[in-house]
Formats: C-alpha cells, sequence, structure tokens
C-alpha cells in the first residue's frame, strides 16, 4: 500500500510539471509572438493581450514614483522603478523602467530624475507581479514610495487617478530607462519537463523496487 501511494504521488508530481510546461509553452510563445509588431495602446483602461508590444503618448510624473521592492536580477536585490507616464485623456500607465540595484544603503534611495517633457513610448504590456505569499505592508507616505507588491488599485489611489491595469515594461531601446531584461516569470518549459521526468524516474522506482522484494521468497512460519 505503501509503494501504490509513492508511485501514485510521484506520478501525480510529475503530470503536473507537464502541465506547468505547457503553460510555461504557452507563455514563451506568447511573449515571443507580442515583438512582432507595435500597436497603439487603446485609450482609457483597456487592456490588451499580454506581452503586446505597444506604443503610447504622454508625460512622465517624476515626482510621484514607485520603487517596487523584493526583486532581483541574476541574484543581486534591488528594485523596479515604476513611473506614471499622463495621457492626453488623464488616464496612467504605470511604466516599469527597469531594474536598478539596491544602494550601499536602504536608507539611501537611488536618482530617479527623468523629465516631464511629451514623448513617446514603446514597451510591452504585462500585469503587476504577485507574490508567492500575501504580505500587506502598510503605505510609505513620501516620495519616491518603496512598494511590495501592489495591485492597480493601491497606486491608483496613491497617484489619485484611473490608472490602465496593466504594466508598460519599457523597451531597451528607449531613453530614461534602467536595465531592462524583459523575458517570462519563472522557470523555462523544459525545466519542467526536467522535474517532470524526475518524478516519474521516482515513481519508476519506487514500483521496481515493490516487484524485486514481491519475488523473494518467505520464509514460512514456525
Amino acid at each position: 500500500m505503501l509503494a501504490l501511494a509513492g508511485v501514485v504521488v510521484f506520478a501525480s508530481l510529475g503530470r503536473w510539471q507537464l502541465g506547468r510546461a505547457e503553460e510555461k509553452r504557452a507563455l514563451f510563445e506568447g511573449f515571443a509572438a507580442g515583438g512582432a509588431t507595435v500597436v497603439d495602446l487603446p485609450a482609457g483602461l483597456e487592456p490588451v493581450e499580454r506581452y503586446r508590444r505597444v506604443r503610447t503618448q504622454g508625460r512622465y510624473d517624476p515626482s510621484r514614483q514607485f520603487l517596487l521592492d523584493n526583486m532581483t536580477h541574476a541574484g543581486v536585490p534591488g528594485y523596479h522603478v515604476l513611473t506614471p507616464l499622463r495621457r492626453g485623456d488623464g488616464s496612467i500607465v504605470v511604466v516599469d523602467r527597469g531594474f536598478i540595484p539596491l544602494t550601499a544603503s536602504r536608507d539611501a534611495l537611488p536618482d530617479l530624475a527623468v523629465g516631464d517633457a511629451p514623448r513617446e513610448l514603446t514597451g510591452r504590456t504585462d500585469s503587476l507581479p504577485r507574490p508567492a505569499i500575501e504580505i500587506k505592508a502598510p503605505p510609505a507616505a513620501h516620495w519616491p514610495r518603496i512598494v511590495s507588491f501592489p495591485e492597480v488599485d493601491d497606486l491608483a489611489a496613491a497617484l489619485d487617478a484611473r490608472v490602465h491595469p496593466q504594466l508598460l515594461l519599457l523597451d531597451a531601446g528607449e531613453p530614461d530607462g534602467f536595465l531592462r531584461d524583459w523575458r517570462p516569470p519563472g522557470m523555462s518549459p523544459e525545466k519542467h519537463i526536467g522535474y517532470a521526468v524526475q518524478w516519474f524516474g521516482l515513481a519508476a522506482a519506487v514500483a521496481f523496487t515493490w516487484f524485486v522484494l514481491s519475488l523473494k521468497p518467505r520464509t514460512p512460519a514456525t
């Protein structure tokens, strides 16, 4: 019974990893397809498909920026710089200008200076990142504001404006940005498949071990 339970559990985990691989494959394919052409981001708050490459116009608001905390790049901790772009209809698109590493002290915030002249930007749409465990932190009172996995409503309340439900991941070729190495989050489909093979291998090992042990003759009771 224990062997059967082990086989079922390990095989289930392998199937789950295969499912995750399919999800990631669709995500990576969507990322690749979304960058083929550039379209205008619709006015207002109408979202488009994730990772779609879009253009939009507006003015940065350099006085009210966010530092998205708990971010890393290549193992280095830091922030993603989120800068509001106010469009002609009054709505705001929050632009992720890229990753910036932590300074020597968390009390010394990085320089986020950017001009507020009219500009046209291109980038990819994305959703706000979500943590594995939701932990609500009290909002900061000063700018730039350090935030940890905010929701769109949190940004709208802080900016007192209508905020587009998607981030704009600023293209690497656009000025006034930081490190921008955009890619889908998490592991690649190939890694999920590798884990699936490991789980199926464990299931097979348990079944084989049970089979071998079951062939051993039992010593009759005296």
